[in-house]
């Protein structure tokens, strides 16, 4: 299995959310090759979720779960000490009312 860099997914996903009118943009610019990547989702009413990417190594599968909700400080908190255990990491905001983030679409898992 070919394993996409982390620049080259980062950018896929912000397209994917331009298509589809939901903002997005670059709070941390991590390891080009293989840092991990964080989405955090605000939807702008003071609350905010942080997702991961995990990997199953029973499966071999990856599949994105939740790394902290809540009011948008303490998600943010939740960040910055991944961010301390992983300089390499990159976070993305995405900004969207309705809590579309599309991580659960194909092709981004």
């Amino acid at each position: 299995m070919i394993r996409l860099t982390a620049e080259f997914w980062v950018q896929a996903y912000l397209a994917r959310l331009r298509f589809q009118e939901i903002p997005a943009f670059v709070v941390a610019h991590g390891d080009d090759t293989a840092g991990a990547v964080l989405v955090k989702l605000n939807t702008l009413n003071g609350q905010a979720v942080a997702y991961q990417r995990e990997y199953n190594l029973m499966t071999g599968e990856r599949a994105w779960s939740e790394l902290a909700s809540g009011v948008e400080p303490e998600v943010d908190a939740a960040i910055a000490r991944q961010r301390g255990f992983d300089p390499d990491l990159w976070v993305i905001e995405v900004e969207d009312h309705q809590g579309r983030h599309l991580l659960g679409d194909e092709g981004l898992e």
